[in-house]
């Protein structure tokens, strides 16, 4: 018996459904930035097409095209890229997401790695400096008076019947107008995304939950100590909504191409995706070590495929 993953949609209803939740968060952040992150978007999304033109004419499979893949590993790149880098960078990216990393390994479903873990690692790494340079432009946003107000108002009505006290930078995080990429600065439209996806059983329902419930956890116990904090005083909401965590958790940690087939290993690499990002971002000092860990957990997963296949359907096999 081979390892398989069983989900209730069709390959190009599932990418549609990504690339609108992905575009939600976008535009939200398009709001604040006067639209450079609906810019960059739609420069990925003309380079991913110009790609699978190319293709499409060295293989005469208009599939590509029609599956929807192209264009939502664009977006779902640029949810990873900051808002003020610049529109070439994202191109280029996707350029190398599509032929490098898809199609030199045969196209969708034959990838080891996700094509926009793959693009994000290329931009950064050989633009570092235009990278850090973008997120340090866009730090001259704020909306701390819609906070400050908005944190009064939930203090004033909802919370102080609770007996409770919103601290203020909260509200901030759901409208970030701030240094992050664009993914944290639409964490309000991902949200709302994130629900439709799982609504419609786009992946593994719960491998988000996992995901998110062990790095919470770790949050909670050890994320307040690397700045002196105390054992138990970490802020899991912060490290929800920044850092990349939504993305991780909704549109990498579940994707089925690159994951693992069985429940046990899906459930054994959420665990150890929450682990290294924790170690990337705490204590490794990487705001955005989601995406390490999502890149290092796709290199480590054609291991897991084998160990599955070998000590888990193998015997699977012989019992039947």
């Amino acid at each position: 018996m081979r390892p398989q993953v069983n989900l209730s949609r069709p390959t190009a209803s599932r990418m549609w459904l990504v690339s609108l939740a992905a575009l939600m968060a976008i535009m939200q952040s398009s709001l604040t930035d006067a639209f450079l992150s609906l810019v960059i978007a739609v420069t990925a999304v003309i380079a991913a097409f110009f790609c699978e033109f190319i293709i499409y004419f060295r293989t005469e499979k208009s599939a590509m095209i029609k599956d929807g893949s192209a264009i939502t590993s664009a977006l779902v790149l640029t949810l990873m890229l900051p808002n003020h880098i610049s529109p070439i960078y994202a191109a280029i990216g996707v350029v190398f997401a599509m032929i490098v990393v898809k199609y030199s390994f045969g196209g969708l479903g034959s990838n080891w790695l996700n094509p926009a873990i793959g693009g994000w690692l290329f931009v950064r790494f050989t633009w570092n400096s235009m990278y850090e340079q973008a997120l340090a432009s866009a730090a001259s946003a704020g909306n701390g008076a819609f906070d400050g107000v908005v944190s009064d108002f939930l203090n004033k009505t909802v919370f102080s019947a609770l007996g409770a006290k919103l601290p203020d930078g909260y509200i901030t995080l759901f409208n970030a107008a701030g240094a992050s990429v664009i993914a944290d600065r639409g964490v309000l439209a991902l949200l709302v995304g994130s629900i439709l996806l799982l609504s419609s059983r786009v992946s593994r329902v719960w491998t988000p939950a996992v995901y998110l419930g062990g790095y919470g956890l770790l949050i909670r116990l050890f994320g307040a100590l690397p700045d002196g904090g105390g054992f138990g005083d970490g802020d899991m909401l912060s490290g929800f909504l920044t850092g990349g965590t939504l993305v991780a958790a909704f549109f990498l940690a579940p994707e089925p191409v690159t994951g693992p087939k069985s429940t046990q290993g899906a459930l054994i690499v959420a665990l150890v995706m929450a682990t290294f990002t924790f170690i990337f971002r705490y204590l490794g000092g990487e705001l955005y070590g989601a995406f390490f860990a999502a890149a290092l957990l796709n290199a480590l997963v054609p291991i897991v495929r084998s160990v599955e296949s070998r000590f888990l359907y193998a015997r699977r096999r012989i019992v039947l």
